[in-house]
């Protein structure tokens, strides 16, 4: 299948989801991590000063967009920067704080054996492959990682077993593939996008907005 049909099956998947649902999607707040430029991928690194205000700032901004908090799905990756964003929102909310599920299908996308470096740092250990994924950033695999394609995969499979109106906690990548399944962003516009932290991405009806 090419990568436009691809996109287009995706997107119809997608398209089967009422369209009064509204996803609200909440990359998890700032580690030391972030600041350095390493891919953390699946590994586990909590939030920084910085990250827990913004997770504390993203509560503050749900409970004007969302309506009554109460009325919420909460859905968490499991990853320790986002449950620790996800309780600390929800304490903004006034809800118990580890009263959330959490689901592996919305964990980051797998660098592999790139994770723990730097975008500099590869170029010089790994120059070729790195090329190769600059020229096609969605379809390229990472030695020992995934690439959006099956990211994309994994959250339509998650999503589909949600009800109602979400908030998910997340991280960039998946934030990306998600814009690209619900609301038809191109891939090749969703691989360079840049995702804020301390912000909420609102997606309803094939459309999305950020607030925050």
């Amino acid at each position: 299948m090419t990568s436009s049909a691809s996109a287009a099956s995706e997107s119809a998947m997608a398209a089967t989801a009422e369209v009064t649902r509204r996803f609200f999607l909440v990359r998890h707040g700032e580690t030391d991590w972030n600041v350095a430029g390493r891919l953390q991928g699946r590994r586990d690194v909590p939030l920084n000063p910085l990250g827990r205000i913004q997770a504390g700032r993203v509560g503050r901004v749900l409970h004007q967009l969302a309506g009554p908090p109460e009325l919420l799905t909460f859905v968490s990756s499991p990853l320790v920067r986002a449950t620790e964003t996800m309780r600390i929102l929800r304490t903004s909310l006034d809800l118990p704080a580890h009263d959330f599920a959490t689901d592996i299908r919305f964990a980051e996308i797998s660098f592999g054996q790139w994770e723990g470096q730097t975008w500099p740092e590869l170029r010089r250990r790994d120059f070729e492959a790195v090329r190769q994924r600059d020229r096609d950033p969605w379809s390229f695999v990472p030695p020992g990682g995934e690439n959006y394609v099956d990211l994309s995969r994994r959250i339509l499979a998650a999503i589909a077993r949600l009800a109602g109106d979400v908030v998910i906690v997340t991280h960039g990548g998946v934030i990306r593939a998600a814009l690209h399944v619900l609301a038809g962003m191109p891939p090749e516009e969703a691989a360079g996008l840049p995702v804020r932290q301390g912000a909420v991405y609102v997606v309803a009806g094939g459309r999305f907005a950020v607030a925050g």
